[in-house]
C-alpha cells in the first residue's frame, strides 16, 4: 500500500506518519527521495529484508528526483504486499504526468497550512491538543492563544507545552511566557499609526527592528492596509470578512478606522504604502526608517 502525504503543514504530516509508525510492529525506514537512484528501487520496493518480513518505508521528496519519479509509476503495481510505503512531498508539481499517474494509484492526503479562514479550526485544535497535555482551556483562552501565537501548529504545540506548566492559566499568565507573533505586533503597530500615537510608533519600531525582518513586517503591514481599504469600501450588504478572507475579529477592529477614514482616507493609506514599497525596492532609504516614515505619515 502506498500513502502519499502532500502539503506544507509539516506538523500534521509528522503526526500522520507517527500514527502509522506507532501501529507498525518494527522500525520504519526513512529515506531521502532526492538521493535515490533507479538501481535502488527493486531492493527498496520488492521484498523483505533478512531481519523483517514486513516493512514500512518512508520516502521524502521523491517527486523532486525527476529521474526516479518519471519511472516510479511503473513500479507501483509491483510493490510487495509486505511493504507499506509513505511518500512525503511538500509541493509536488501537479502539472507533471508523474503526479497525475501516481495520484490515481495511491491514497493521497493533503495537508495545507492554516490561513485566516481556519482560525476556528485552530482554536478547536488548541483546545483538543491541550486536553492531551492535561490542560483544560475554555473557548476564550483558546482564542487568546491563537491570537497571541498565530496559526503555525509547531508554534502552537510548543506554546501549549509551556502553558501546561503554569499553575494558573489566564490571558495575562499566557502573555507573560509567550512572545506575540509577528501578525499581532503588526496589527498593534498599524493601530498605533491610525490612532495617531507617534511616540508609541517610534518606541515599537525600535523594539521590532531588533527581532523582525523589515521586509516581512512591511508586507504584513501592507496586508493590513489592503484589509482596511476592503472594510472601508464595503457597501451595505457586502461581507468583506468573507469576500477577502479577513478574520471577523480583525474586520471588526478595522471597521472603526474604516468608518472614520472612509473610502478616500483608506485610499490615501494604500497610496502611502505603495510609495514606500517603491522606495524600498529602489533602496531609497534604510527599510526601518521608510516604514517608520510611512506610519508617522498616517498618524498626522
Amino acid at each position: 500500500m502506498i500513502t502519499w502525504f502532500t502539503g506544507e503543514n509539516t506538523f500534521e504530516i509528522q503526526q500522520a506518519v507517527k500514527a502509522i509508525a506507532d501501529r507498525f510492529d518494527g522500525t520504519a525506514e526513512h529515506l531521502d527521495g532526492t538521493a535515490l537512484e533507479l538501481k535502488n528501487i527493486p531492493d527498496l520496493l520488492m521484498g523483505g529484508t533478512l531481519f523483517a518480513e514486513k516493512r514500512l518505508v518512508v520516502i521524502k521528496d521523491l517527486s523532486q528526483n525527476s529521474t526516479v519519479w518519471e519511472k516510479f509509476p511503473e513500479w507501483i503495481d509491483r510493490i510487495s504486499d509486505d511493504i507499506d510505503v509513505i511518500l512525503i512531498d511538500g509541493k509536488p508539481d501537479k502539472r507533471t504526468t508523474g503526479y497525475k499517474e501516481v495520484k490515481k494509484r495511491v491514497v493521497l492526503k493533503e495537508f495545507p497550512v492554516w490561513g485566516d479562514r481556519d482560525r476556528s479550526v485552530a482554536e478547536n485544535w488548541v483546545a483538543k491538543h491541550a486536553e492531551s497535555l492535561g490542560l483544560s482551556l475554555d473557548k476564550k483562552l483558546a482564542h487568546h492563544i491563537v491570537e497571541r501565537v498565530g496559526l503555525d501548529q509547531w508554534q502552537l504545540a510548543n506554546s501549549l507545552e509551556k502553558i501546561a506548566l503554569l499553575e494558573t492559566v489566564t490571558p495575562q499568565t499566557i502573555n507573560d511566557i509567550i512572545e506575540p507573533n509577528a501578525s499581532e505586533n503588526v496589527f498593534q503597530l498599524f493601530e498605533l499609526a491610525l490612532d495617531g500615537r507617534r511616540e508609541a510608533i517610534h518606541d515599537m519600531i525600535r523594539t521590532l527592528e531588533l527581532v523582525e525582518d523589515p521586509y516581512k513586517l512591511f508586507a504584513l503591514l501592507s496586508s493590513q492596509a489592503f484589509q482596511l481599504a476592503a472594510v472601508a469600501s464595503a457597501a451595505a450588504g457586502d461581507n468583506p470578512a468573507k469576500d477577502f478572507g479577513i478574520h471577523p475579529y480583525v474586520a471588526g477592529k478595522l471597521s472603526r478606522h474604516g468608518n472614520r477614514l472612509g473610502v478616500r482616507g483608506s485610499a490615501r493609506v494604500l497610496s502611502a504604502f505603495a510609495q514606500t514599497d517603491a522606495d524600498m525596492k529602489r533602496s531609497r532609504g534604510e527599510p526601518w526608517l521608510l516604514i517608520e516614515r510611512t506610519l508617522l505619515s498616517l498618524s498626522q
